[in-house]
């Protein structure tokens, strides 16, 4: 066989689709390269972004916000000191980005300014918490990206 420009036209022509072709069975066949939606349901989440705007600008004009420390226990979160505990309703998410297998989700029922997640629960490294609650009609939400 005679080696002429064609010829190598050809041939780096084929090289380049059996490259891309490579590349994408690679991509789709190998759970390594696999990333999930932070939310299953994305769309109706967007629709629902502006409800947590207002609550997020409602947790702002309070005096005192959430807050959280690490102890040997767990993830302590305190609540605002100047309101009745027991009125406090709602739900906290705790997100793991590296392993949703990790995720949870928690109603908030306490008696004391404070809730506690155990030790247990939670694994070293990057979370990402929210938390959705309500105090006598009034909703407010607290986000934050922590390092536990």
């Amino acid at each position: 066989m005679k080696f002429n420009w064609g010829t190598g036209i050809v041939m780096a022509f084929m090289g380049f689709i059996s490259f891309i072709m490579y590349f994408i069975i690679t991509m789709n066949v190998n759970d390594k390269y696999d990333h999930d939606l932070v939310t299953e349901d994305y769309y109706k989440a967007e629709l629902e972004y502006q409800n947590d705007i207002n609550k997020l600008t409602n947790a702002k004009d309070l005096s005192q916000n959430i807050s959280y420390k690490k102890t040997n226990e767990g993830l302590l979160i305190l609540f605002p000191n100047n309101i009745e505990s027991k009125d406090i309703t709602g739900k906290v998410f705790l997100y793991r980005p590296s392993n949703k297998q990790l995720d949870f989700e928690t109603n908030i029922s306490i008696s004391k300014p404070h809730l506690l997640i155990p030790d247990k629960r939670l694994v070293d490294g990057r979370w990402n918490i929210k938390i959705d609650w309500q105090y006598k009609g009034n909703s407010y939400l607290y986000k934050e990206s922590i390092n536990y």
